[in-house]
């Protein structure tokens, strides 16, 4: 009788430890460790060294490398506490360099920067923290973007992504309305690339604007009665010597390799190309 009721207490022993652990998750260790704890709580296991060689006995080799440290040598208590802790942070950082090495090559491109944050958070999935994900996103953005946005550290990164689309939109605005005024032919070859281009060309015309309205003015004065007495040679001297050594915005920007000019510009004279 003693021997068939320690029988039946061996099988139940063997009824609670044989738990049914899922394959283990390196992409979700803490996941993966919610599944474990819940099988413990139902087979009722609650003691340490069970745990923890429950978790050593179901791990392949490369994770088990990971945590060698512990398992060589663990502590004298919480062995599977210590062991939990360890493999979540030393995999998290593992799949942080994962995710880095996954989004090495993204960029920008002509997305806007809040599409851009969303497109880097589906490729590195929603265990990897928002500061991880600010850093990786920040570092792809423009660098007059940057300066701005790295003021805004205690703000959430979804209302600095849309800061950071409404910075976009002013910057790429005066980009937008040149190449529109531009030929076609010509759009995509002659925007300038820097702030320092516009600024000169819109100095260059605000120059050019004020020239052809000065000139328009002294053309609609009455002419003086002494108009006779000057040659016509000089008169046209006087007319070309109004816009000085202007140059037109095409010969400026490519010089001699320009295929277009727009009068007044002293770089075209006595070129049939100097035409408009």
């Amino acid at each position: 009788m003693s021997k068939s009721g320690n029988t039946t207490s061996d099988e139940q022993e063997v009824c609670r430890v044989a738990i049914k652990v899922p394959p283990f998750w390196p992409d979700e260790p803490a996941l993966w460790f919610v599944q474990l704890e819940g099988q413990f709580v139902l087979s009722n296991i609650s003691q340490d060294n069970t745990k923890f060689y429950h978790v050593i006995a179901n791990l392949d080799y490369k994770y088990i490398s990971e945590v060698k440290d512990i398992i060589t040598n663990p502590p004298v208590e919480n062995k599977y506490e210590k062991l939990k802790k360890e493999l979540i942070s030393r995999l998290s950082a593992s799949q942080e360099q994962r995710v880095r090495q996954l989004v090495a090559h993204e960029e920008l491109g002509d997305r806007k920067p809040s599409q851009f944050l969303r497109h880097l958070r589906n490729l590195a999935g929603t265990d990897v923290p928002d500061e991880f994900i600010r850093s990786l996103w920040t570092s792809r953005l423009p660098s007059h973007i940057q300066a701005i946005i790295a003021t805004q550290t205690d703000v959430n990164l979804d209302n600095v992504a849309l800061l950071a689309d409404k910075i976009n939109e002013v910057t790429l605005q005066p980009q937008v309305h040149h190449i529109a005024t531009l030929p076609h032919h010509t759009a995509t070859s002659a925007t300038p690339s820097t702030s320092s281009e516009f600024e000169e060309l819109k100095r260059r015309l605000d120059d050019l604007s004020r020239q052809v309205a000065s000139l328009t003015m002294s053309r609609s004065r009455p002419r003086s009665r002494s108009r006779g007495h000057h040659p016509n040679g000089q008169r046209r001297s006087r007319s070309r010597s109004a816009t000085g050594t202007w140059k037109c915005w095409y010969h400026w920007r490519f010089g001699s390799s320009a295929t277009k000019c727009r009068s007044p510009c002293s770089f075209s004279q006595g070129n049939d190309k100097g035409s408009p």
